[in-house]
């Protein structure tokens, strides 16, 4: 049905919280990427089996009333324990869930409302019934990621019912578009995209430039590896973005939006797709909505998967169907953006701050976070830590407690190393940080950055001149070659790293790196190629003695660089059973039946394959440069 005014809304929003309210339980399904990956379609199709043969179902008022609801939502964040169920109303939350427990949970908790506590979430001998006492949620404020997880994805109604497009019937009836960027501008609302720019800024150029055709763009490209904030939101609360952009629309005077996303996220596509049929079927989305003077079209346009369409030119290039490759500057993107219009940039994170500012004001949003980054950054916690998964923290919260009181940890209790912060655009963090408090200015000081928001964390395992050719290498490969620091530098520099990984690497060889890396960040054409020897130049940084060891020992402590370690067999170990020598692809194991054998170093390619074959451990590996064994 068309909401043709604002009481038509208000009306939708009242009829769509009760049937929200209608179900006895509401069963919520995690269909993020994570968990679909992991099985949760099949679970989600059990449980609706099991709803549809459930007796329990009523008449009220003439209406036919299911018992038990069944929703897909979107990610609820605790990736690590995936699948996920949520139970509501008594919120249990059930972690590592199979098909074959839909039957178990069915007959105990929505028949008989008692907890299965086999697949509660436990730590430290602690059960944790309800989702919000679990130490993963429990310290996080989660303002944007606050409807993934507990709305249904595909349905606009539930979005509405939570107070969804609130914030756009606010401004449409009650302010003006002066005020709305007057609000966004006092927020401080800045950029979640990397720069931390600011948004009420940007949006005041846009707004002053002449002319009437102005564009809104969303960039959910989210190119980093490791990061996936952005998708979460697009899969499991995309109105939320999607209202966002229509009041950026309205602020400054634009009637059509883009959304740029990487055709890797199929996922965040439909769900998109779904919301903006949803949005214009009700008369929320395409001319006069909600019965006022304003009109916005929306539009999905999907990346190749280019890291270097994350930046903006390079993004508005794409969508016109050139090329994704930045351009120099100025003007910028708010003067001459896509169609060489003025445009309003932002990403999706951003985009969902937009409603609750809103609603709520400048002013309450500024007492979250920090005095220079307000509000809240969520991230996406992967590597060595014992719970992955998408966080949301406010501004200025320190590294130590996302690793260790939201992530539960290093794995294994290994001590911390590092962490990489913003991808390849990003820098490390070392145990010295962790007090740090994260938000744009303090990164800053520290020559790292925020960027999209993905944390790696590394722990002592780890080594440091692999983690920055692995990244130095996506960097390369991810170059446009538009300007020649960046695909030249890059190259040189990546060469240079894996001459040290190969153990080939001199002094001189980090001298150079950190010449290049200078050069480049100094010289190249667009932020992306400004920030590409970050990873390289924090390293050298806060780990010169793993480089020290590579080039000088020729040893890689952790094991981890292949070609600076080398096999031995001991000889008062071995048998000579031969076993060793019969299982080598390439014949380097030479000696005789009941004496020990002896591997010819010159022609062993340290596959590990004589190793893992040797039945009375007598083959080690140590680094070729050090007596160290492992």
């Amino acid at each position: 049905m068309k909401l043709e005014n604002r009481e038509a809304l208000k009306a939708k929003r009242i009829e769509a919280k009760e049937a929200m309210k209608r179900p006895r339980h509401r069963i919520l399904v995690c269909a993020g990427t994570g968990c679909l990956a992991g099985g949760s379609a099949e679970i989600y199709d059990r449980f609706q089996e099991l709803a549809a043969e459930e007796a329990g179902v009523c008449v009220e008022f003439g209406k036919e009333i299911a018992h038990t609801g069944v929703k897909r939502s979107g990610c609820h964040g605790f990736c690590e324990m995936g699948p996920l169920v949520r139970i509501e109303p008594s919120n249990y939350l059930y972690v590592k869930v199979k098909a074959e427990d839909c039957e178990e949970i069915f007959e105990e908790t929505i028949r008989h409302d008692r907890p299965v506590e086999r697949l509660l979430y436990e730590a430290e001998g602690i059960k944790y019934e309800t989702q919000e006492k679990i130490p993963f949620y429990e310290k996080q404020t989660r303002l944007v990621l606050k409807n993934c997880g507990h709305i249904d994805a595909e349905n606009i109604d539930e979005y509405i019912a939570v107070g969804g497009y609130r914030a756009l019937e606010k401004v449409l009836f009650e302010m003006t578009p002066e005020e709305v960027v007057n609000e966004i501008s006092e927020s401080n609302l800045r950029g979640r995209g990397g720069g931390g720019f600011q948004t009420g800024y940007k949006w005041k150029q846009v707004a002053r430039q002449s002319g009437k055709e102005k564009y809104i763009v969303c960039n959910g490209d989210e190119g980093d590896p490791g990061a996936f904030m952005d998708r979460s939101v697009m899969e499991g609360d995309p109105h939320k973005m999607l209202e966002g952009m229509m009041i950026a629309g309205y602020a400054v005077g634009a009637c059509e939006g883009y959304i740029y996303v990487r055709a890797e996220y199929p996922l965040a596509i439909n769900r998109l797709k779904t919301a903006i049929a949803q949005a214009t079927e009700a008369g929320l989305l395409g001319e006069r909505i909600l019965g006022t003077d304003f009109s916005f079209q929306i539009h999905i346009n999907r990346g190749a998967g280019a890291f270097v369409c994350g930046e903006g030119s390079a993004l508005t290039a794409s969508i016109e169907g050139e090329r994704g490759m930045p351009r120099t500057k100025p003007p910028r993107t708010v003067e001459q953006g896509l169609f060489a219009k003025p445009t309003v940039l932002n990403n999706v994170e951003t985009y969902a701050n937009v409603p609750m500012i809103m609603n709520e004001g400048a002013a309450w949003y500024r007492t979250i976070g920090t005095e220079g980054s307000p509000g809240t950054k969520a991230f996406a916690l992967t590597g060595s830590v014992k719970h992955t998964g998408l966080i949301e923290v406010p501004m200025g919260t320190t590294l130590r407690k996302i690793v260790y009181d939201i992530g539960g940890g290093v794995k294994n209790d290994v001590p911390f190393k590092a962490v990489q912060i913003g991808g390849p655009s990003g820098g490390c963090l070392v145990t010295n940080n962790l007090e740090v408090e994260l938000d744009f200015d303090s990164l800053k000081k520290l020559n790292a950055m925020i960027g999209s928001g993905g944390l790696v964390v590394m722990d002592e395992n780890t080594c440091m001149v692999e983690v920055a050719r692995f990244f130095m290498n996506f960097t390369q490969n991810e170059s446009c070659g538009k300007c020649v620091p960046c695909r030249e530098g890059t190259k040189r520099m990546l060469d240079i790293l894996e001459d040290i990984v190969a153990g080939k690497g001199t002094e001189e060889s980090l001298k150079m790196l950190e010449e290049l890396g200078e050069a480049i960040t100094n010289t190249a054409l667009c932020g992306l190629g400004k920030s590409a020897a970050l990873p390289v130049l924090s390293t050298l940084r806060n780990f010169r003695e793993e480089y020290l060891d590579h080039v000088i020992e020729k040893s890689c402590k952790t094991g981890t660089c292949q070609a600076l370690q080398q096999y031995k067999i001991l000889p008062e170990a071995c048998k000579g059973c031969s076993k060793c020598a019969r299982n080598c692809p390439v014949n380097a194991i030479e000696g005789k039946i009941k004496e020990p054998f002896v591997i010819n170093q010159a022609a062993c390619i340290k596959c590990g394959a004589c190793m893992e074959n040797c039945p009375f451990g007598a083959v080690v590996k140590e680094s070729s440069g050090s007596s160290h064994t492992s």
